[in-house]
């Protein structure tokens, strides 16, 4: 752990990035998890400039990307989780891409729960005049992960979730947030992305949550679940959503997004195949092919 000496003399702690990586033939899955983004530069008082990628600080890369009004409170650059067929396709998740999907103040988003919340959070004026503009301050984003070299098409098929439910050694668990945002102690707005690995498959589940306290839950899921063996995986997208007032539970549910899903209606789904590749897969996953592999028994990612 070092600290690194920035424009005025401030002093930036460098915290380590960890690092693992793990193959499980033909798959080779690695993650990478540190540190939030810094709030300012950490080059130059006036900003990185017109410097490209591989030089500009990560705080400008993610504002001049993303020309939002305001980023989330935590936004987390380095966690990135990514899986690597021998084919070549990639599979990855990370921050940066699935806050390209949040409106921004080229588009003039109404939310349609605003003036309720705004009514709910009188005290909040000044907070509200900053937040309440045409961009979506809820960092609500349809990101269902960064895909290259897979075929996409839609299917009927669908993640069979008993096979999920069965006991299986994970021989593989990891978790990541991408980005969290408290709406200034009025609720919350995460997006993170888990994944398992047992013997004869992986699951992944890439979840946005966001609770706006006594106004409305809204939770977007994607699942992707592969069989060793086949040469596709199988992702499967929703987005549930209610008011608050049409949900008839006890509210304490409201605070664990795996609780509250079963009582919020879907609203929006589609389902589709990622073909890696045609020919013929490894249809045995032999013991001892996996390194670095913690052997847990009772974690769920469903």
């Amino acid at each position: 752990m070092t600290t690194v000496k920035v424009h005025g003399g401030v002093d930036i702690l460098r915290l380590p990035v960890n690092e693992k990586e793990h193959v499980f033939p033909p798959w080779q899955i690695k993650y990478t998890q540190s540190h939030i983004l810094h709030s300012k530069c950490s080059k130059s008082e006036n900003g990185c400039g017109d410097q490209d990628d591989t030089t500009a600080c990560q705080f400008c890369i993610y504002s001049k990307t993303l020309d939002l009004p305001h980023m989330p409170d935590m936004v987390f650059p380095n966690n990135i989780l990514t899986l690597k067929h021998r084919t070549g396709a990639i599979l990855q998740f990370n921050a940066l891409d699935a806050l390209k999907y949040v409106s921004n103040g080229k588009i003039n988003v109404q939310l349609a729960c605003a003036e309720a919340w705004k009514e709910s959070r009188l005290e909040s004026s000044e907070f509200l005049e900053e937040k309440v503009k045409p961009f979506d301050w809820t960092f609500t984003t349809n990101y269902t992960g960064t895909i290259s070299g897979f075929h996409l098409e839609e299917t009927n098929e669908r993640i069979d979730l008993d096979k999920l439910k069965r006991r299986e050694k994970i021989r593989f668990y990891h978790d990541l947030t991408l980005f969290e945002d408290e709406l200034h102690d009025n609720g919350i707005a995460v997006c993170s992305v888990k994944i398992r690995v047992m013997p004869t498959s992986f699951f992944i589940l890439l979840r946005y949550f966001l609770r706006i306290d006594n106004v409305m839950l809204r939770i977007k899921d994607t699942r992707i679940y592969h069989e060793f063996g086949q040469n596709f995986l199988l992702r499967e997208f929703t987005t549930r959503e209610a008011k608050v007032e049409d949900i008839h539970v006890s509210p304490v549910l409201f605070i664990e997004p795996s609780d509250i899903a079963p009582h919020l209606p879907i609203i929006e789904s589609y389902y589709h195949k990622l073909i890696v590749s045609s020919r013929e897969e490894e249809t045995e996953i032999k013991d001892g092919v996996s390194t670095s592999v913690d052997n847990t028994t009772d974690t769920t990612v469903t």
